[in-house]
């Protein structure tokens, strides 16, 4: 799946495992395209699994004064396709689940029955959240585009009465009467731009490493910086032997947004004063919605010699909203362990009738034992 194109900029695309990968748009003048080979950069991290949050209301994007619907449309549609992507795997994960049921109700412990349904009905709540979701999204678009459809109308009288006669009471009281609604529609326009904007969820992204094709060498030492209107992530990291990768931060939480790009600032550290800019790119974000993890990598300078990966999961919920069952399918290799796990022959236990025949033993047993027999 290729993504598109940010106007008068070039985004390069490839595939690295299952997932497509976002380029970095370069600020220079356009370049042709260039596919990227896929790498996997060696990272080790001086601090545990930490992830860093941006969630104070100061990161929150105020209402934009003007409205951008071309821009609203094209993220609408991504959203659409990636929660869909998320049902349909939502979806398979349970039938097959209850698929395993069936097949183990006549031959299995009642734990692992238990365990099952759990979780079966942990997903059907997810996909009715999920559902809840997508229908909400619906109808603040729809809402958006009946406010879009009478700001035009307001528009086209504003342009009618300024263009006729003015002299006329009637008119003025029209001109002022359409210029008030053309007002009003724009607010209501920016106010559900707002809101749908607080509706896309979370990126999860996790730095992967650089990969430079001999141009990293030991001992070098970078600093990455990233922007995304108001969040910011800083993080430096340093070229080990044996192309290990130190670096000094793991893993960022970005809210989306609908009309901001991704900046990505690589800034190779020579010396207390000696600072070399190795690129400043700006990447598209709305082919990030996707049901599964996605490896990217970035062009980071002009010739594409030095590249940044980057592991990228989206969530549909923030973290005010986390349904339960998120992470359970969220990440291909949690699922997969789970099916080979369940897809294990459950153990055999016996039926009715010999348990029946164990009880009444038994019974004996203990009447024999007190003399009663």
């Amino acid at each position: 799946m290729s993504l598109s194109v940010r106007p008068q900029r070039r985004v390069l695309v490839t595939k690295i495992n299952r997932s497509q990968s976002f380029a970095g748009v370069n600020s220079s003048a356009d370049r042709p395209f260039r596919n990227l080979s896929p790498f996997t950069p060696t990272v080790s991290r001086k601090t545990g699994s930490r992830v860093s949050r941006m969630f104070s209301m100061s990161h929150k994007s105020p209402p934009p004064k003007v409205p951008q619907p071309n821009r609203l449309d094209e993220v609408y549609e991504a959203l659409k396709k990636g929660l869909t992507a998320y049902l349909e795997v939502h979806q398979l994960e349970l039938d097959k689940l209850s698929t395993q049921i069936r097949e183990s109700k006549r031959n299995s412990r009642l734990g692992f029955l238990y365990d099952l349904d759990k979780q079966v009905k942990s997903i059907e709540r997810f996909l009715r959240r999920l559902e809840f979701h997508a229908s909400k999204i619906d109808e603040l678009y729809e809402g958006y585009c009946i406010q879009r459809r009478l700001r035009d109308g307001a528009h086209n009288m504003v342009k009618a009465y300024s263009t006729g006669s003015p002299g006329s009471r009637e008119a003025r009281e029209s001109l002022a009467e359409a210029s008030k609604g053309y007002k009003e529609y724009t607010e209501n326009m920016c106010l559900l731009e707002n809101e749908l904007e607080s509706q896309l969820g979370e990126f999860h992204v996790r730095m992967k490493g650089l990969a430079g094709f001999a141009r990293l060498c030991a001992g070098d030492q970078y600093e990455i910086f990233m922007k995304y209107g108001r969040q910011r992530w800083k993080l430096r990291g340093r070229i080990e032997v044996n192309s290990k990768q130190v670096w000094d931060s793991e893993e960022m939480v970005f809210l989306p947004l609908i009309t901001e790009f991704l900046s990505i600032k690589v800034t190779e550290l020579k010396s207390l004063a000696n600072h070399v800019v190795v690129g400043n790119v700006s990447c598209e974000t709305k082919d990030l919605f996707a049901a599964l993890p996605q490896v990217v990598a970035v062009d980071i300078n002009d010739l594409g010699t030095l590249k940044l990966s980057l592991e990228v999961t989206w969530n549909p919920f923030d973290k005010d909203d986390q349904p339960s069952a998120a992470s359970t399918v969220n990440k291909a290799s949690t699922v997969n362990k789970r099916f080979s796990t369940y897809n294990q022959s459950p153990p055999d236990t016996p039926s009715l009738r010999e348990q029946a025949f164990y009880v009444s033993v038994h019974q004996a047993g203990l009447l024999r034992r007190h003399g009663q027999w």
